[in-house]
């Protein structure tokens, strides 16, 4: 469960690629802190931090639209997609 490649991709471009294997902390960790605080159900998400390649990090910053199409996915658990829409709509 610790080895498992995560992407993201702007408008089919894939933007980043990482691994759990390279988290700071073992998502075995984080979730038994979380859950001393909170109670975790089924279909909960854990969010982590980003895998290299961020938007703002690069030589010319790049940064997401409305229309933008983002999809983002962890190997063997799934995968989702979003539409970026602008700020109150």
């Amino acid at each position: 469960m610790q080895n498992l490649g995560l992407w993201l991709d702007v408008n089919g471009r894939r933007m980043q690629t990482g691994s759990t294997a390279k988290m700071i902390f073992p998502i075995a960790t984080l979730v038994s802190y979380i859950s001393r605080f909170m109670r975790l159900m089924p279909g909960d998400v854990v969010t982590t931090g980003t895998p290299p390649g961020v938007g703002l990090g690069m030589k010319l910053p790049v940064f997401l639209k409305a229309g933008d199409v983002v999809e983002l996915g962890i190997d063997g658990l799934g995968k989702q997609r979003q539409i970026v829409t602008a700020f109150g709509k």
